[in-house]
């Protein structure tokens, strides 16, 4: 008997769809059922003299899921968290999304205004708050019609602050049970994390992630790092940033140990690599300064093998062999928000390591390659999405393409298809493409300001100079700093007969912003403009180096 060959019909098609047996939802609520599972007695977090068990830190997870599951928190719900890199914030990367609900990481540095705006427009049902926060938390709350249910975090290494919310965190949990049966997500495409960005305008924009590219991203962070199992993780980047790239998904899917630290701190990061043997970090360019130029009282000795992954401005060479003295081995990344923290990565090559140290840098200062998990990168005209030539001169923007770029920002439907448009995601960095196909970024197209790896808009510190009286005119610029990467530098044009102190329009500032987007130098002068009367922020960048 012959087989049916009726054309058009494929054969791996037909009774061949997927089923409970064979296909499951991508989510990293996975990762930690299989640690708790394998490895229950392995050290899953440290935080002062607090050692706890993955198989402890599963139970409690599932206590936090069952808790909000009892308060009717489910799918598309949102669960606000405000707190520095502790265990609790560990646990809600997994608990709050074992619900349904989605998981919104709070900026520590921002303002009450700003923290009223993410609450309101997240719709958060329930904050989780550390008593640290409390002042700028209850200011926010203060401005919102409807609050959140509010569980205070009672941590014992945390400095002042005091208790505004219904219940505490361990008397929350305590009600949950320990063996909540929860449940995958129905879909990968689900959201499972909120994460607010100032963008290139200062009104912040929700960027929503799913479960398919959080999982893919932890495990590209280990692929793209090479990181083996049982890595000790010290937390200098903030969670906040971006579910923390990520790595608390990563470093549970690994088996590591999350060492938590409320803050970034020399004689603390040292101390944490001598006693627990970290072997990772990440962080800004101001977490390998503090280190760099810690007092010797400070610094401990430690054996083991170190590595750090840094993102934002490129490191000089000066910094990464100061950096290698200590024993730490720096790695070059490249993200946004919008593409779940790093996803562009310098890989390096084993016969690179020949190389002059300037030559050594230079290339270390590439951002370099997608993620092994992002499909494709490209730079090329903005208008014209024509690539450029990969000659290392040509600027183009940066475009991304993949499993680990954003669902697209909440409510805002507009910018959304706008940042998609032609089937890439806009990035708004210039760069040049070299002929191995590394990419270096030159500039940033709408002037985004990164400062000790905070995004800072120029816009919106323009925006308050604007409002000053004695202001005529203001355009604010990056200016490199060597603790910061970067800091913001106004150049002020006053009234005419108008006075005015840089020390005055720096506590104008203070007033109206967080103090990180706040300009460190001030500089007083007629501001160069084209003939049609627009400011010509290049020359301004120019001046700033020297200013």
């Amino acid at each position: 008997m012959h087989a049916d060959i009726t054309p058009g019909r494929n054969p791996y098609d037909v009774d061949l769809g997927p089923n409970d047996a064979n296909y499951v939802p991508l989510s990293p609520l996975s990762f930690i059922r299989r640690t708790a599972s394998v490895y229950p007695d392995r050290t899953a977090v440290i935080h002062g003299n607090l050692r706890r068990t993955w198989a402890q830190t599963y139970e409690r997870c599932r206590r936090l899921a069952s808790a909000l599951a009892q308060r009717g928190i489910g799918r598309g719900d949102t669960v606000a968290i405000m707190a520095p890199n502790i265990p609790e914030f560990v646990e809600a990367h997994f608990g709050v999304p074992m619900t349904g609900a989605v998981l919104n990481c709070l900026n520590t540095r921002l303002d009450a205004e700003a923290l009223a705006f993410i609450l309101a427009h997240g719709e958060a049902k329930v904050l989780i708050t550390d008593r640290e926060f409390s002042p700028v938390i209850t200011q926010a709350l203060a401005r919102l019609e409807r609050k959140p249910f509010v569980i205070d975090i009672d941590d014992a290494l945390a400095a002042g602050g005091e208790r505004i919310g219904q219940t505490t965190y361990e008397d929350f949990i305590k009600v949950g049970d320990p063996d909540y049966a929860y449940r995958l997500p129905r879909n990968e495409w689900d959201a499972i994390a909120l994460n607010y960005t100032s963008g290139t305008t200062g009104d912040p924009k929700g960027v929503v992630y799913h479960h398919r590219g959080a999982y893919l991203n932890a495990l590209g962070n280990a692929l793209a790092w090479g990181m083996p199992h049982f890595p000790v993780y010290l937390w200098t980047l903030p969670m906040f940033h971006c579910n923390g790239w990520c790595f608390p998904w990563t470093v549970t899917a690994m088996a590591g140990t999350h060492v938590c630290l409320r803050k970034v701190e020399a004689a603390a990061i040292f101390a944490a690599l001598a006693e627990h043997g970290v072997t990772h970090l990440c962080g800004a360019p101001i977490v390998m300064a503090t280190m760099i130029n810690a007092p010797a009282a400070h610094k401990r000795k430690f054996t083991q093998k170190v590595s750090m992954m840094t993102a934002g401005a490129s490191p000089p060479a000066a910094v990464l062999e100061r950096m290698e003295a200590l024993g730490i081995d720096v790695i070059h990344v490249y993200g946004l928000t919008e593409v779940y923290g790093p996803s562009v990565v310098c890989a390096w090559h084993p016969e690179w390591d020949a190389l002059p140290s300037e030559t050594k840098a230079s290339l270390k200062a590439r951002q370099g390659v997608v993620y092994p998990v992002e499909e494709d990168m490209m730079v090329a005209d903005p208008a014209t999405l024509a690539p450029v030539p990969r000659d290392g001169r040509t600027l183009g923007e940066i475009f991304l393409r993949g499993n680990i770029v954003m669902k697209g920002y909440l409510k805002n439907a507009a910018t959304t298809r706008k940042s998609f448009e032609g089937g890439w995601f806009h990035t708004g960095d210039l760069a040049v493409r070299y002929d191995n196909g590394y990419v270096e970024i030159k500039d940033r197209s709408k002037d985004i300001i990164i400062s000790g790896g905070e995004n800072i808009s120029s816009i919106e510190v323009e925006g308050v100079l604007y409002k000053h009286p004695a202001v005529q005119a203001a355009a604010v610029v990056a200016k490199a700093d060597e603790k910061w990467g970067e800091t913001p530098c106004a150049f002020v044009e006053l009234k005419p007969g108008a006075q005015a102190s840089a020390q005055e329009m720096i506590d104008w500032c203070r007033r109206h912003l967080a103090h990180f987007k706040c300009p460190r130098h001030v500089v007083f002068a007629e501001l160069p403009k084209t003939s049609t009367g627009k400011i010509q922020k290049f020359v301004l960048r120019e001046r700033a180096r020297t200013a």
